[in-house]
């Protein structure tokens, strides 16, 4: 395994590189109009700027009571909008001096947020939001590295809190039980658990409407080039499956410096083979009736673009159609236009739906939450 200098030295050269790829940009489009035109949707659908206060907006979380939360990359800040749907929302600054917080999940009253290293929450936050409590240490059981080190969080059926912990590197054999897998714990910070390994970076996952497996998305690596290996979709059928990272990449790529001890055959295959270097973040079950009936239980996914390709792919909202059988059997593209010439004025982090069936949008670039309808 590669020396945790050598890692360190690593990570301080992807920040300067993140720094330059508008990774940790301030938001340079609050209070200027954002073009919204250039945005292409399917037939019927509109999209509109539900807030733009929100500088590097990442994760997000809605409460039963309508309380949007938003979390952040470089800021160190959570954000909360209340009556989200009203018109003219407010954003309000509800923790700060936090690490890397793109993770927010909402439940019995509490915000839980992730910070590295630890999971923290925030009680009775609704009723405080103008003067929000001190958060709480949850957990401060997590690895410290920030080179993928930042994690979204969600609550799962089973009412543990599910927190990915990335790979310290770009490509390295770190301890499995500790990095590259994505583990789940009771809401305490008790019964901390593996659930799933060999994930390079999961940063959003969801689980079936019907069937209440697990799915999440995970980047791929870099460095082999503009078209290999792709990002994944992957589904979890059984706690404790390995997905391939480091050895195996996208179910058959088979890594230059690790591929060569162990197989590809060994490890769970994508659902859904999502192209290189796209960054596939947030993804969400369509669970609205909103939009028409075709959309139901099928995939949205955020991709925050490419940051070290020749050519920029990614920038955009894709649609992943499963059948019946829950399987993935198309891909298109749902919204696009962030990237214009070459050059991006927005980002996609995250998505989700709701209450009202509409998908929102988070943008860390635009600093901005966008409100997807269908308004034929």
């Amino acid at each position: 395994m590669r020396s945790y200098l050598h890692i360190r030295a690593f990570r301080a050269l992807l920040a300067a590189t993140f720094a330059a790829a508008a990774w940790f940009s301030p938001n340079a489009s609050a209070g200027t109009a954002l073009p919204l035109e250039q945005i292409q949707l399917p037939p019927g659908f509109r999209i509109d700027v539900l807030s733009q206060d929100v500088p590097e907006a990442r994760g997000m979380t809605m409460s039963p009571a309508g309380t949007l939360f938003i979390g952040s990359l470089g800021q160190g800040k959570v954000y909360a909008i209340s009556n989200a749907l009203a018109p003219d929302p407010r954003a309000r600054t509800i923790a700060t001096g936090l690490t890397m917080p793109v993770g927010v999940a909402f439940r019995d009253g509490a915000l839980y947020a992730s910070s590295v290293s630890r999971i923290v929450r925030l009680d009775d936050i609704e009723a405080r939001l103008d003067t929000p409590p001190k958060p709480i240490v949850v957990s401060d059981r997590f690895p410290s590295e920030t080179h993928h080190g930042w994690k979204f969080i969600a609550f799962g059926p089973d009412g543990y809190l599910y927190v990915p912990v990335g790979a310290p590197c770009n490509i390295c054999k770190p301890d499995e039980n500790r990095y590259a897998n994505i583990m789940k714990m009771k809401p305490d910070g008790s019964d901390l658990q593996v659930v799933a390994r060999g994930v390079r970076n999961s940063v959003g996952f969801d689980w079936h409407p019907v069937t209440r497996q697990l799915w999440f998305t995970d980047n791929g690596r870099d460095q082999l080039g503009d078209d290999v290996p792709d990002d994944e979709l992957n589904r979890l059928t059984r706690a404790g499956q390995h997905f391939g990272y480091p050895y195996c990449h996208a179910g058959s790529v088979a890594d230059p410096e690790f591929g060569k001890q162990r197989n590809c055959s060994e490890f769970e295959p994508p659902a859904a083979k999502l192209g290189a270097h796209v960054a596939s973040l947030g993804m969400r079950f369509y669970t609205g009736s909103q939009f028409p009936a075709e959309y139901r239980n099928n995939i949205f996914i955020a991709e925050h673009g490419s940051w070290n390709r020749s050519t920029k792919v990614g920038y955009r909202i894709v649609r992943v159609v499963l059948n019946e059988s829950g399987q993935a059997v198309r891909q298109e593209v749902f919204a696009q236009g962030w990237l214009q010439d070459g050059k991006a004025w927005g980002r996609p982090a995250d998505v989700l739906v709701a209450p009202d069936g509409s998908l929102l949008v988070s943008d860390d670039t635009a600093g901005a939450i966008y409100r997807i309808r269908y308004a034929p």
